[in-house]
């Protein structure tokens, strides 16, 4: 039986089923993953790294992720699932 915390077509939120298919994967990588940088989730989608700013930007929008400046390097922004 799956979690509360998982994505899946009946539970996700409205907003995610009307993105593009790279916002849904960067979704579902943070969910599998945990939270990650934007370099980190181009490597594990083999995505561009511009199609996954692209994809962020829409998952931010719709209030689906969040992101905070890393302590470690400030030029870089750790995103995280907000659901």
């Amino acid at each position: 039986m799956p979690d509360d915390t998982t994505i899946s077509a009946r539970s996700a939120p409205p907003e995610l089923l009307d993105l593009s298919p790279s916002a849904k994967l960067v979704a579902k990588t943070l969910e599998y993953e945990g939270e990650s940088t934007q370099s980190a989730l181009a490597e594990s989608t083999l995505l561009p790294p511009r199609t996954v700013r692209y994809a962020l930007d829409q998952l931010e929008e719709a209030e689906i992720v969040s992101s905070r400046i890393s302590f470690a390097d400030a030029r870089k922004r750790i995103y995280s699932l907000e659901l």
